[in-house]
């Protein structure tokens, strides 16, 4: 790189589109993939009202994510274990597919609750076949997701790696936000059932983007799949102690930090608004993905990523604070609320609104600097396993962290969970930083990633 294009990277403010530019294969991929995920982000709030319109607990709730819990480990383990061993456009369209097929299952089993509750006995349907379907889509995802992330250091050069984790922010910035503020509506306007559907139907426009990567065939000798390779994984992993903190303090972040099971009942109770608060709550937390995607540019000179990944999950923190102090004040002010528009009680909306787009815009930041490590610090032949148990840990921490809040508020109130967990993240990960490595006494803040080291 010249002198000029330097000075101009530095200038940059708004996100870089290069990756986009130099592989038509990451934007197709890429594409797809903001389009499928709205309408996974869409059922994932679904099912939520679903099961609290059954149950009216938040702990049901919170099983959801605790139950597939396990499935998913094995799952990322195994998952990223294939993406090393086969061709890993063939295992993206596999699992995309078994997904696919779950989403349908979840149209089935909302339609037969619509059909019981409007019946002359209005009842509903059993919750567990909702929990069996959704493990089974938990499970498919997990091993997309872990395959994905190998896909994308084969399909883009070393240098654009930070700007195309950064463009995933977007992506995902945008299904968080369109995918729980359209699944609101419709929830709230046509039924659970036909927003299901339209989840199904955006499925099969994102397949298009795996659907046409090349082929994508292991690198290297040929080896068996099995429980040796998904070792061998976890071997490397423990010889990494930079790529194996990343995942300490992200799950630490995910357990304490995480408030998105206690919307329904805040919709229900001290916000109001019902299933319009789940999706705009929800939403609040994608916009503060979005910003700092959008003002990306600076990431390519930033090198320090064990700094930028420790201090952007202190501030998540933080944010969580704010939430929970934020419910608790709202909790014990009298106001009304109710359902639909005109229940939302709106100076608590904005308040939580904030505190959610804070904790989406600092997450952000950890996690274009920890994808990046994950990509550039590993050879591709352990991407796959890397990436099988960075997506457990992006998709399990969060659902043990269901589990904590659906458990806390059930036990104290609904503020307890983010207040808590907020002052845990911040005094966890001020310890965290400061270990030194037993290699050669190191710390995780000392990474840099012109030379990355796993």
């Amino acid at each position: 790189m010249t002198q000029t294009d330097v000075a101009g990277q530095r200038r940059r403010r708004m996100v870089d589109l290069a990756p986009l530019r130099a592989s038509p294969a990451f934007a197709r991929l890429w594409v797809g993939g903001v389009v499928a995920g709205i309408g996974s982000q869409m059922s994932i709030v679904a099912v939520g009202l679903q099961i609290y319109e059954i149950t009216e607990s938040t702990f049901a709730v919170g099983l959801v994510g605790g139950i597939a819990l396990l499935p998913m480990i094995i799952a990322g383990l195994w998952g990223g274990m294939l993406a090393d061993v086969f061709d890993r456009r063939r295992l993206l369209i596999a699992s995309s597919l078994i997904a696919w097929l779950s989403v349908l299952g979840l149209v089935a089993l909302s339609t037969w609750d619509a059909v019981l509750s409007s019946g002359p006995a209005g009842t509903h349907a059993p919750v567990w076949p909702f929990y069996l379907v959704t493990t089974i889509n938990a499970v498919a995802a997990t091993i997309s997701g872990a395959t994905r992330g190998s896909v994308v250091g084969r399909i883009l050069p070393p240098e654009l790696i930070s700007r195309a984790t950064a463009l995933n922010g977007i992506g995902f910035g945008t299904q968080l936000t369109v995918g729980p503020a359209l699944a609101g509506v419709l929830a709230a306007s046509i039924g659970l059932p036909w927003t299901f559907a339209v989840d199904a139907v955006l499925f099969t426009v994102g397949f298009l983007g795996v659907w046409m990567l090349p082929s994508l065939p292991r690198l290297g000798e040929r080896v068996e799949a099995g429980w040796g390779q998904v070792r061998a994984g976890l071997g490397f992993l423990k010889r990494s102690p930079n790529i194996r903190m990343s995942f300490i303090v992200d799950i630490v972040a995910m357990t304490f930090g995480r408030p998105y099971v206690l919307f329904p009942a805040l919709g229900a109770t001290i916000v109001g608004g019902g299933a319009l608060t789940v999706g705009a709550l929800t939403a609040a937390g994608a916009v503060g993905t979005i910003l700092v995607s959008l003002f990306s540019g600076p990431v390519a000179h930033i090198h320090r990523h064990g700094i930028a990944i420790t201090r952007a999950i202190t501030v998540f923190g933080g944010f969580a604070v704010l939430f929970g102090a934020g419910t608790l004040l709202m909790s014990v002010v009298e106001h009304d609320a109710a359902a639909g528009w005109s229940g939302i009680y709106w100076p608590a909306l904005v308040l939580l609104g904030v505190a959610m787009a804070g904790m989406g815009a600092s997450d952000e930041v950890s996690a274009i600097f920890r994808q990046t490590m994950i990509i550039k610090a590993a050879p591709d032949e352990m991407r796959g396993r890397l990436q099988g148990i960075f997506v457990v840990v992006v998709t399990g921490g969060p659902r043990i962290g269901d589990m904590y809040a659906g458990i806390l508020a059930t036990a104290v109130a609904l503020w307890c969970p983010p207040l808590v967990g907020g002052f845990a993240i911040i005094g966890l990960i001020a310890v965290l930083s400061r270990l030194r490595r037993s290699r050669d006494g190191q710390r995780f803040r000392d990474y840099d990633d012109r030379h990355p080291v796993a």
